[in-house]
This record gives C-alpha cells, structure tokens and sequence, in this order.
C-alpha cells in the first residue's frame, strides 16, 4: 500500500490508532481530495466498521431518510450483525445496533468505526445527531478500545455540527484533520506516479485547473498530452468534469442554487467582492442568509475573505480561490461537448489572460515555498493584496501579493507566467517604479518595498532588469514544503 502525499496525516491517524483511549476523530476537506481513500487504505484490513452515507444524487430527497436507514442497516448486517434483527425504525435504533454489534465483536483490541459522508446521512427532521450524541456520549465516549472516524466533504456541516457545536457534542471531538488539495510538490509525485511524464511549465497549467485534487489527477491517462488531457478530461462528451461544477454545491449544500449564483457573481471579478456589492451585482435570496452562505463558502475554500493592505475591516472582500470552479465558469460553462477545444485554443489571449490571473492563485497557495525561495522561512510575514482606488487627484493601483514582514522589509511581488525568460521593458520599468513609490507613500517610514519576481523561468537581463530586488521561479514553488 502506498499512499503519496499524505506523511503527516497517516502519522498522526497511526498516533491516534495507538493511543488506547476513545477516539474521536473528524476528517474533513473538498470534495475528491482523498479522505475516504485515506481511512479506508490506511486500515484497510483493521476496520471493524465502515459505513458510507447515500448521496443525495442517488435519491430523492424524501425518501432519503428511510434510504439511509436501510443502507446502514444492510453494512450493520456485512459487518456481523443477526440477520433475525429487525430492520431499525429511526438512528436511535441504528445506533444501539452499532453499539450491540461493537461489544459482541470486542476481543480486547482496537476497534476501528469509519462512518463516511457522515452530513449526508443528517437528512431534515431525521434526529440524526441527537442520535449520534446519545451513541457517543452515552456509550462510545467510555469505550477504550474504540476509535470513531466521521468524514465529510461538507466542511460547513463538519465544522459546526461536530467540531464546534455548542450543544451535546461540545469539545467531543479528539482530534480534527483538514485534508488540503496536494502542492505542486505532491502533485508532480502523483502523476510521475501514474505514468504520467510532462513538463513542471505543463504540471502547473494543470494545477490552475485541478488546483491539486487528487482525484482530479487520477483523470490523467499517461499516454496523453497536457492538451489532450485537458480535452478528454473536461470537453468531451462523457468528459469526468461536466458535471462535477453542479454536483460540487449539490453534494455540499441543502440551497445549493444560491451558491451556486453567489459564486458565479463572484468570479466576474479577480479582486472579488464586498458582501454589499454581492447584493448589487443581483444577488437574490430565497430565504438563505448571506452572510451565513459566504461563511460557508469560505470555510470549504470555496472563497477566500481578506482585507486590502492599509484597508480597515469594512473593507472585506470575498474572492474565489477554487481553480477548477473559476476554469469551469471561463472555459467550460459556454463550451460543453466541444471535442478538442483546448488543443485548439491553448494560446488564444483569452486562455493567455486566464494563465496568468491562476498563477497568482498557485502563488498565495504556495507562500511556504514562496518565503523558503526568499529565505524568509523564518521571519514572521503575512501575505495580501493590496487594491489603492484612484480619484480625480490620484492614480488607482493593484499589487497582487504584498508580503509584510517582520524585519521591516515588505515584498512587493509581480507574478507573471510565461513560456520563457519575462523581458521587462522601458514603460513597465516606468510602471513598476510608480508602482514602488505609490507603495511607499502608504508605507510607515520603519518600512521598505523590495521588488519581487514569481516567474515560470526568470527575468531576462537586460538594461531594465536591475529593479529586481529578488526572484522566485516555478521550480521554487515545487519544493517540498
């Protein structure tokens, strides 16, 4: 068994395995990231139990609660249990029935629950988690031998229900893993793993798109260019990601529609949007509060919420940051079932444009490898954007990543990602000193902007290359973290 990319978390779940105490464990993370091929492959042959709810895309949402009793009754039945016991009528009885099939299987060592997609099995007015308290609480909570681990791809649901309630299952959670997307890192491994053998340049392009889901990357057939893997994978008729945009809210939310708009007002802007400006841009509610949608959407890392370098809290905006949703919603939304689309247009300036607003984005998740490349690893630094609006006095300007750090140098980073060496010209040399002496004028004087370069191979030297301070190169952001 070989399971790349995840050498932390398997310590850690082999730590918890031999700690001879109830566990309680909360594995959580986007969609096709990997959680359950983790618990299940980690202890493939050590699970007492394992159990995984039934999509809401198999059923119909009324009949889902009896659905999802008679599935657990029938993995209760696989798993040991007499099948002379009756069928349970509701998750109190479920329950009790796990509890009965766990102490007739007690011999003295671990035992191992997996209850998978476990949001989904909390279906309206089931009383699943008063249920699912009582089993815990009255029972699981004093079993020694008992290691209880629940997933959930709804991070929302996984955060509040479980890991931050306030009610019967307050602080009942032992340990919570949050299972990120892989690093370009991880990602290189696990194609070079699969066969597959392109360029770090190609592998990058693919992460603007894949954003580092395993399951994603799985896709990839070896024998395939980075172009035709995009073709097979996202346009042709039977491509894996045609659907995946829908099902992506509709396995995550009960209102998936107005995520669903949310997010597609969103992605119009790179620099995002204020929660008002989500109303004006036509945001309408069919009763789900606002401000409860884009906490959730950035608790599953869907949106990120940030604050403008030198802007004050009224200022908080909510930008996408999920690369296969923003790819969807620029290539994929108007071009469905259109055979080799992406070999034909991989150098239009739209698909030019796009390369370079998800670079920035594989930049702010890479910002371990971004200060190591720097050789600021130590030095406490925070990452942001910057966005200065102009008036009739004053020039507007946008600085994508701003690193302030700690030793009073503040990195203002250019991001580009091209084919080869980026040559810097006369007026971009103009443009980017206007753009350090702007960042200056806002700067407390203890401060001092320092020029950075995140290219795809460097900056060519020439007459105008010298206002380079520092460089980072995509071979940087591929380092192991």
């Amino acid at each position: 068994m070989e399971i790349l990319g995840r050498e932390n978390d398997i310590m850690l779940l082999e730590q918890l395995y031999k700690s001879n105490r109830p566990e309680f464990v909360a594995v959580f993370g986007r969609r096709r990231v990997g959680k359950t091929y983790l618990v299940s492959e980690l202890f493939r042959d050590r699970l007492t139990f394992y159990h995984t709810g039934l999509s809401p895309f198999m059923r119909e949402r009324k009949y889902l609660l009896r659905d999802q009793l008679q599935a657990f009754y029938i993995t209760l039945l696989d798993c040991g249990l007499s099948r002379e016991t009756a069928q349970p009528r509701n998750w109190l009885e479920a329950f009790d029935l796990l509890k009965n099939l766990l102490t007739a299987k007690e011999n003295g060592k671990r035992q191992v629950v997996f209850i998978d997609e476990m949001p989904w099995l909390d279906t309206p007015r089931s009383g699943f988690v008063s249920a699912f308290e009582h089993f815990w609480n009255g029972w699981g909570a004093r079993q020694q031998q008992l290691m209880l681990i629940v997933c959930g791809s709804s991070t929302s649901w996984m955060k509040q229900t479980l890991i931050n309630q306030t009610g019967g299952l307050y602080n009942r959670v032992t340990r919570e893993i949050k299972l990120k997307p892989f690093s370009l890192h991880d990602t290189e491994k696990l194609l070079i793993h699969n066969g597959v053998r392109w360029s770090r340049f190609d592998i990058a392009q693919f992460y603007m798109i894949a954003g580092g889901v395993p399951q994603y990357i799985n896709y990839v057939r070896p024998k395939d260019s980075f172009p035709q893997a995009i073709d097979a994978i996202c346009f042709e008729e039977q491509a894996p990601f045609q659907q995946e945009f829908v099902r992506l809210f509709g396995s995550l939310f009960n209102n998936a529609d107005e995520y669903e708009q949310i997010i597609r007002l969103i992605a119009k802007t790179h620099a995002g949007l204020t929660r008002q400006q989500i109303i004006e841009q036509g945001y309408k509610s069919d009763g789900g509060s606002l401000t409860t949608i884009l906490k959730n959407l950035e608790m599953s890392d869907f949106l990120l919420k940030y604050v403008s370098f030198t802007d004050g809290k009224r200022a908080e905006r909510y930008k996408l940051i999920d690369p296969f949703c923003r790819f969807y919603l620029t290539f994929m939304d108007k071009n469905k079932w259109a055979p080799d689309f992406w070999q034909r247009n991989s150098n239009s300036s739209k698909v030019i444009a796009w390369r370079g607003l998800a670079f920035e984005e594989i930049c702010f998740t890479h910002q371990s490898q971004i200060a190591k490349a720097l050789g600021i690893a130590g030095v406490s630094s925070e990452f942001s954007k910057w966005v200065l609006y102009g008036n009739e006095q004053t020039k507007g300007t946008q600085i994508d990543m701003l690193i302030n750090r700690a030793d009073n140098i503040v990195n203002l980073c250019e991001m580009k990602y091209s084919n080869s060496l980026f040559t810097i010209d006369k007026n971009y040399n103009l443009l980017l000193r206007e753009r350090m002496q702007t960042l200056m004028d806002h700067l407390p004087k203890r401060k001092m902007p320092h020029l950075t370069f995140i290219t795809s191979f460097g900056v060519k030297q020439n007459e105008h290359s010298s206002i380079v301070q520092s460089q980072v190169t995509l071979d940087d952001l591929f380092a192991e973290a």
